[in-house]
């Protein structure tokens, strides 16, 4: 919303009045009907608001609410082409997260990107074609291309965590992809990465661990079998970072035994990363129709 900031003392108009909708304000107080005065890019009141705007929306039978933040969007590239980020805006939301489920395009060493586009594109399905035709591909680190997130024009506010694969791939190249663990100058190598993108404003770290991703080949996503100690080393580094937030694409259910010993080694690791960091881990629950109620028993661990 545009124009200056003018007083409801000063008997000039707001900018912008929406009136009569039912106000649900995020506290958790119940909706209740109200009014909402904006002036410049500044709600200035909420209740009931005399003064006219050079602008009113009649919100009756409408809720009014804050914007929603989207904390799990893929729009790494979107941006690029789709500066309201949609269909996120379609539905309120004025704030996203990129970077989840470790899927990134930074750090990025030389010659990498079309590996990080295709890995994206096996697995959210967005063209690695238009990944790689619609970013400028000017960067090497996470805090390069915040920098260039920066300069696009964007309708929705962005942030951004930084993710496991990118960070696995620019530091061990092909033997990201393998099962076996990381060597300790490999997690010497890693660590850098991450310290440099959560100095630079990343909100966190992410990591995929579920078998449902994979990269063209079949092969799972690097950091799919990463060790406890190779995940708490990064953990470490967002204890640093007051705020910060660590989330996966988790391990749960295997074999669809949400009590098995995937489930219950998977949780309890989370814990300790969540203690070492001082921060949430988070990760998503999805219902399966052959255990209907997995996502129910996974919880109980929680």
């Amino acid at each position: 919303v545009g124009g200056d900031r003018h007083g409801k003392g000063d008997g000039m108009a707001h900018d912008l009045v929406i009136r009569g909708g039912t106000v649900v304000d995020g506290t958790g107080a119940p909706g209740w009907t109200g009014d909402v005065a904006v002036d410049g890019d500044r709600i200035v009141e909420v209740g009931r608001v005399d003064g006219p705007g050079r602008r009113e929306i009649d919100a009756d039978g409408q809720v009014v609410t804050p914007g929603f933040v989207d904390i799990h969007t893929h729009l790494d590239a979107q941006l690029a082409w789709d500066p309201i980020a949609s269909s996120s805006c379609w539905h309120g939301v004025t704030s996203v997260v990129l970077g989840n489920c470790g899927v990134t395009f930074a750090p990025v060493a030389d010659g990498g990107a079309e590996f990080l586009a295709e890995m994206m594109e096996s697995v959210e399905d967005i063209p690695a074609r238009s990944i790689l035709d619609g970013l400028s591909w000017n960067w090497s680190t996470y805090g390069e291309y915040l920098d260039e997130v920066e300069t696009l024009p964007k309708g929705v506010n962005v942030g951004g965590m930084v993710g496991h694969c990118a960070v696995r791939v620019a530091a061990m190249g092909e033997r990201s992809l393998d099962e076996e663990p990381a060597g300790p100058e490999d997690i010497a190598a890693m660590v850098p990465m991450v310290e440099e993108a959560m100095e630079a404003g990343a909100l966190g770290f992410s990591t995929s661990r579920t078998f449902l991703h994979r990269v063209p080949d079949g092969r799972y996503v690097p950091g799919t079998h990463a060790t406890a100690d190779e995940l708490l080393a990064f953990a470490g580094v967002l204890a640093d970072h007051q705020g910060a937030v660590f989330e996966a694409a988790a391990k749960l259910g295997g074999r669809n035994d949400p009590e098995g010993r995937f489930t219950r080694e998977e949780i309890g690791m989370y814990g300790d990363i969540s203690r070492l960091a001082g921060c949430p881990v988070t990760f998503g629950l999805t219902q399966v129709d052959i255990v209907p109620d997995m996502h129910l028993r996974v919880l109980d661990f929680v």
